[in-house]
C-alpha cells in the first residue's frame, strides 16, 4: 500500500540564496532570447529576409508578453536597413483626379509642403499685383481699344462702299440697316422708293442685298476677331505671369536639384501657372484659401499645395506602426470630402493616410482577431500584400454603392513587414482554410507558455522580474520576493518543475506588491509584500469557493470526509473563473444490479455528461469487462452518477473515482470517504495525469479543516501528477504535522488498496483471485448476480389458460 508524499515533494521551494543577488538592482536586463530562443530566433529570420511574403505571426497566449518582444525587437530592428521615405500627394495638371506621387528622402516631405504653401501665399499677391499693373492694363487697353477701332473701320469701309451704290448705312436701336438714298443728306421714304422707275427699284434692292450679305460676313468675322484679341490677351497675361512666377519657382529648385521628380513637377507647375493666366486671377478671387478648397472645373491656386501624406524622421530610423483598430480605410487610407452646391466633392488635398502608409519602409504590427472581424480589412491587407502597393478604396467602392464624384490617387509602392499576433488556433486555422494566407506569412513565431525549472532558467527569470519591474518603474525586489515569483510562476504553469511565461500575470504581481510597498514605505518589494498581493488575488475571487464551502458545511451539498460507504467516493471537481480557479469535492455514486454487462452513464443519458467524459465511463467499463469477464459475460447493470450536479460535465479525471465507486458496489465493500480521488484511468488499470490538480488537493483540504482535521483526510492522486505539486503553504504544514496525507498511485489496485484498506489481490494462472482479496470480492460479486441471472432464466414462467370455446 503507497505511503503518503513527504512535504518536500509537496512544494518545490526556491532557495533565495540560490540567486546570487540581493535585490534587483544587481540584475541587468535581459535579453527576451533567453526565455524564448525558438521564437525570436524565427522573428529575427522573418526580420532579415527581404523578400515578399515573409512576414511573421507570432503565435502565444494572451498575457505572454508577446508585444512587449515585438517591440523590443522592432525598436532594435528600425535603426538598421535602407531609411524611410517621405510621400506626398500633389495635383496632376493633366488629370487633375488622379493625383500623382512624389517620394521624398525622410524629412524633406515637410519643406516641401512648407514651400509649396508659402509659394501659393506669395502667389496671389503676385498675381494681382501682375493684373493690376498699370504696364499690364494699358497693354490690355491697346489690344481693345485696337480691336474696337479694327470693328469701327470695317463698318466705316462698309458704309463708304454703300454710299458709292447710294444706299445709305445706318445704326438703329435694333441693329444696323440699308436704306436708298435720295441725296448725300437724305434716305428715300418707301413712298418715294415706289415711285422709282422698276429697273432702279431692281438695281438698289440689288445693292441692299449685297451690303447685307457683306454685313453679315462682317458680323460672323466680329467674334473671330474678339476671341483672337482675348487670346492675345491671355497670351499677354502668361507673358506678364511668366516672369514673376519664373523667378518664385526658380527660388524653389536649388533646394530639390537632387530630386528629378519634384523638378519636374515644379516645372509642370510653372507651365500650368503660365497657361491659365487670367482665369488663375478669377478663380483666386472667388475661391476660399484654405488648403481644402474645392474646385469643380475651376482653377485655383490651391491646387499647387502639396499633401504630406507620410512623414517620417531625418535621422532615417524606420516607422514602427501599431494600429488597434484596423478598419479597412485604417489601413489602406481613405479619401474625405466635402459637399459643394450639394454634390460631395474631393481633391488631393483630402487624401488621408493608412496604417500601411504609415508603417512603408518598416513594420506594421496587428492584432489577427482584429483585423478579421473587420469587414473586408483582411481582404484588403492581403490585396495590398499580393500587390506589392497600396490602392486606397472605401467599403462604398468595393460593394458599388459609390455616388460621389472620385479621385483615383496613385497607388503606393509597397516595402514593410506586417507582423500579425494571435492566439495559436487563429494561426492554424488561417493556414488550413486560407490558402493565401502560407504565402504571405511565411514565418511563425511560436512563444513559449513554459520554460523547464533549470537553475539557468531560474537565473533567466529573475532577470525578467527584473526587466519587468524596471521597465514600469517598480521599486526594486528582494532576493526572497523574486524566489517567491518564481514560486508562484510554477503554481501558474501548474507544475513545480516548469515556469510560466505568461508575464501579464507577472506583471499585475508584481503592481500589487509595489502597492503594499508604498502602503508600508518600503523601500523595495519584500516577500511579505508578494505574499500580501497573492492573498488578496485569493480573497477577492473566493466569492464562489467560499459558497460552495458553505453550502458543504450546512449538508445542503452531500460530502463526507469520515466515515465508509459502498458504492460512494469523493471526486473533485475545478471550476475556472477568468483568472482564477478553485476546486470543490463532489461525491460520485454507483450501483450495481443483474443485467448484461452494460455501465450506464447518468450524465451521458441526460445529455449532461462531455465526450471526454463519456469517453472515460466508456474505458473504466472496458476495464470491468476486460478483468473480471474474461471467462463468462458479465450479468450486471451499473449506473454511474456525479450527484447534485446541475450543470455540464466534462473531462476524464474522474474516470479513477467512477471505477472505485463501480467495483465498492459490485463487491459490497464500503469506501474511505476520508480520501478524495482524482485520476484517469485507461483499458488495463493504468492511473493517468490530469489537470488542475494542486487546486483539487486545496479544494478538499479546505473542507477537511472546516469540519476539523482527523490525520486520517487526504487526497489520492496519480503519480505522474507529483511533479506537478506547489501547494499553499497550510497543506504542506498540515502534511508536515500528519494531519492530512497525499497518496500518489499509478494503477487502479493500489488507489483501491488505499480507499478499502483490503488486498488488491491479482489472479493466478488460472485466473482466479486471491481468497479475501478485494478484487476477489468484486468477483464473488459478478457471480452472484451471474448464479441470480441464470436462476431467474431458469424458473419456469406461468402463464394464463383461457377456457377452450363452447
Amino acid at each position: 500500500m503507497p505511503t503518503p508524499l513527504p512535504p518536500e515533494q509537496l512544494y518545490a521551494v526556491c532557495d533565495p540564496s540560490t540567486l546570487g543577488f540581493s535585490s534587483t538592482d544587481e540584475l541587468p536586463e535581459l535579453d527576451s532570447a533567453l526565455i524564448h530562443p525558438r521564437a525570436v530566433g524565427a522573428m529575427h529570420l522573418g526580420l532579415d529576409i527581404p523578400h515578399e511574403g515573409y512576414n511573421l505571426f507570432v503565435l502565444g497566449e494572451t498575457g505572454s508578453g508577446r508585444h512587449a518582444i515585438i517591440h523590443q525587437l522592432l525598436e532594435a530592428e528600425r535603426r538598421h536597413g535602407t531609411p524611410p521615405a517621405d510621400w506626398c500627394y500633389v495635383n496632376d495638371f493633366s488629370h487633375t483626379t488622379r493625383p500623382k506621387l512624389l517620394r521624398l528622402p525622410g524629412g524633406r516631405g515637410a519643406r516641401l509642403r512648407d514651400d509649396m504653401q508659402h509659394f501659393v501665399e506669395e502667389l496671389i499677391p503676385a498675381i494681382s499685383a501682375v493684373f493690376e499693373s498699370d504696364e499690364y492694363r494699358s497693354r490690355i487697353d491697346a489690344m481693345q481699344e485696337e480691336e474696337k477701332h479694327r470693328e469701327e473701320a470695317a463698318l466705316h469701309e462698309l458704309g463708304h462702299a454703300a454710299a458709292e451704290l447710294e444706299v445709305a448705312f445706318l445704326r438703329t436701336p435694333h441693329g444696323f440697316a440699308f436704306v436708298p438714298m435720295k441725296s448725300a443728306e437724305a434716305t428715300m421714304s418707301q413712298d418715294e422708293f415706289e415711285q422709282l422707275p422698276e429697273e432702279r427699284q431692281l438695281a438698289l434692292t440689288g445693292h441692299i442685298k449685297a451690303m447685307h450679305e457683306r454685313l453679315h460676313k462682317l458680323m460672323n468675322d466680329f467674334p473671330r476677331w474678339r476671341r483672337d484679341m482675348q487670346n492675345r490677351i491671355k497670351e499677354a497675361g502668361s507673358e506678364a505671369l511668366r516672369a514673376t512666377v519664373t523667378h518664385l519657382v526658380d527660388d524653389l529648385k536649388p533646394a530639390y536639384a537632387d530630386l528629378p521628380a519634384v523638378g519636374a513637377y515644379l516645372d509642370a507647375a510653372l507651365q500650368d501657372i503660365i497657361e491659365s493666366g487670367e482665369s488663375l486671377r478669377e478663380s483666386s478671387r472667388s475661391e476660399d484659401d484654405s488648403e481644402t478648397t474645392t474646385y469643380s472645373g475651376s482653377i485655383a491656386v490651391q491646387r499647387y499645395l502639396v499633401n504630406l501624406l507620410v512623414e517620417n524622421p531625418a535621422d532615417g530610423g524606420r516607422p514602427v506602426v501599431y494600429e488597434d483598430h484596423p478598419t479597412l480605410q485604417n489601413l489602406v487610407g481613405r479619401i474625405e470630402h466635402v459637399v459643394h452646391m450639394g454634390t460631395l466633392l474631393s481633391n488631393f488635398t483630402l487624401i488621408r493616410a493608412g496604417a500601411l502608409h504609415r508603417a512603408n519602409g518598416g513594420f506594421l504590427v496587428l492584432d489577427a482577431v482584429k483585423v478579421l472581424s473587420q469587414p473586408y480589412a483582411w481582404e484588403g491587407l492581403k490585396r495590398c500584400l499580393r500587390a506589392g502597393e497600396v490602392r486606397i478604396e472605401s467599403l462604398s467602392d468595393l460593394i458599388g454603392l459609390t455616388s460621389t464624384v472620385q479621385i483615383e490617387p496613385e497607388p503606393m509602392a509597397l516595402e514593410l513587414k506586417v507582423v500579425l499576433i494571435g492566439e495559436r488556433l487563429v494561426y492554424y486555422l488561417l493556414s488550413q482554410y486560407d490558402a493565401e494566407f502560407p504565402a504571405l506569412f511565411k514565418i511563425n513565431a511560436d512563444m513559449e507558455s513554459e520554460i523547464p525549472r533549470s537553475a539557468e532558467n531560474t537565473a533567466h527569470y529573475a532577470r525578467l522580474i527584473a526587466t519587468l519591474a524596471r521597465r514600469d518603474s517598480l521599486p526594486p525586489l528582494s532576493a526572497a520576493a523574486v524566489a517567491r515569483i518564481i514560486e508562484h510562476a510554477s503554481r501558474l504553469a501548474s507544475d513545480a518543475q516548469r515556469l510560466s511565461t505568461r508575464t501579464q500575470a507577472l506583471d499585475d504581481l508584481l503592481h500589487e506588491a509595489s502597492h503594499f510597498a508604498a502602503t508600508s514605505a518600503a523601500p523595495r518589494i519584500e516577500v511579505e509584500h508578494v505574499e500580501t498581493a497573492l492573498a488578496a488575488h485569493r480573497q477577492r475571487n473566493e466569492r464562489l469557493r467560499e459558497r460552495y464551502r458553505d453550502e458543504i458545511l450546512r449538508g445542503t451539498l452531500l460530502v463526507d470526509t469520515a466515515g465508509s460507504h459502498v458504492g460512494q467516493v469523493n471526486g473533485l471537481a475545478v471550476i475556472q473563473l477568468g483568472d482564477s480557479s478553485f476546486a470543490h469535492p463532489v461525491r460520485i455514486t454507483a450501483t450495481a444490479r443483474v443485467g448484461d454487462g452494460e455501465v450506464i452513464d447518468i450524465e451521458r443519458e441526460v445529455k449532461l455528461g462531455g465526450p471526454i467524459h463519456s469517453k472515460g465511463v466508456l474505458i473504466l467499463s472496458s476495464f470491468v469487462a476486460s478483468r473480471f469477464g474474461a471467462k463468462a459475460p458479465l450479468s450486471l447493470r451499473a449506473s454511474l452518477v456525479f450527484e447534485q450536479s446541475y450543470g455540464g460535465v466534462e473531462g476524464d479525471s474522474a474516470s479513477l473515482a467512477e471505477l472505485a465507486a463501480l467495483l465498492s458496489a459490485i463487491a459490497g465493500v464500503p469506501l474511505h470517504q476520508s480520501v478524495a480521488v482524482s485520476g484517469s484511468v485507461n483499458q488495463f488499470g493504468a492511473v493517468q495525469a490530469v489537470g488542475g490538480i494542486n487546486e483539487k488537493i486545496e479544494g478538499f483540504f479546505d473542507i477537511c479543516v472546516a469540519r476539523g482535521l482527523s490525520g486520517e483526510q487526504g487526497v489520492l492522486i496519480p503519480a505522474a501528477n507529483v511533479a506537478d505539486l506547489m501547494l499553499r503553504r497550510e497543506v504542506v504544514d498540515a502534511a508536515r504535522a500528519g494531519q492530512f496525507h497525499i497518496w500518489a498511485v499509478s494503477d487502479v489496485d493500489e488507489a483501491l488498496e488505499l480507499l478499502t484498506g483490503l488486498t488488491a489481490g491479482k489472479a493466478d494462472e488460472k485466473g482466479e483471485m486471491p481468497a479475501g482479496t478485494f478484487n476477489a470480492r468484486v468477483a464473488e460479486g459478478l457471480a452472484r448476480l451471474a448464479k441470480m441471472r441464470r436462476d431467474f432464466a431458469a424458473t419456469p414462467k406461468h402463464t394464463d389458460h383461457k377456457p377452450k370455446g363452447s
